[in-house]
């Protein structure tokens, strides 16, 4: 993003452009197939307002990324046993409730397994560095799962609710992490 110190009317604009985005990649399912031109006119923005926040679709997928990226991974680092690693998945899951609506739209696309692979890593190396390498195989099992479970949800590819799947999610990291 471009600007600093933004006022609300520009994290207004900001938003409705993420929004906006999403929809469009739920629609085009590629990045590729989306012009500023297409985006600044369904958001009902100048194509000004879409350059003074960013210098191209890319960034703004780049920018939602990062901060699914840093909401999912801001408590991490306040894991110690089982049951502070089960509330954190609970966050996790809360978060992706909260914010559905995008991330159906997101996950939709074909670009979004690329994000899925750095959240995986992400996931994979957090693990890591709590449990040990020891389980190194189990952690690669877990994520990769995970990480499916998830994109399947948001593609309408399960019937599965976000709480049945954060239950399941802990019961598998029970039984290959703590038993």
């Amino acid at each position: 993003m471009k600007l600093k110190g933004i006022n609300s009317s520009s994290k207004k604009t900001i938003n409705l452009i993420k929004k906006t985005f999403a929809e469009l990649i739920s629609e085009k399912k590629e990045i590729s197939s989306i012009t500023v031109t297409e985006l600044v006119k369904r958001a009902g923005i100048t194509r000004g307002a879409f350059y003074s926040h960013y210098d191209n679709l890319y960034q703004v997928a780049t920018e939602l990324e990062t901060e699914i990226l840093e909401k999912v991974f801001k408590d991490e680092v306040n894991i110690k046993t089982k049951e502070d690693m089960f509330i954190y998945f609970d966050k996790i899951f809360k978060y992706l409730e909260d914010n559905k609506v995008i991330y159906s739209k997101l996950l939709a696309s074909n670009d979004a397994l690329l994000f899925m692979n750095r959240l995986n890593k992400k996931i994979q190396n957090s693990l890591s560095n709590i449990l040990g390498k020891k389980h190194y195989l189990n952690i690669l099992f877990f994520t990769d799962g995970t990480i499916s479970l998830i994109i399947k949800y948001f593609r309408n590819e399960l019937d599965e609710d976000l709480k049945s799947i954060c239950k399941y999610i802990k019961n598998i990291a029970e039984y290959l992490f703590f038993k």
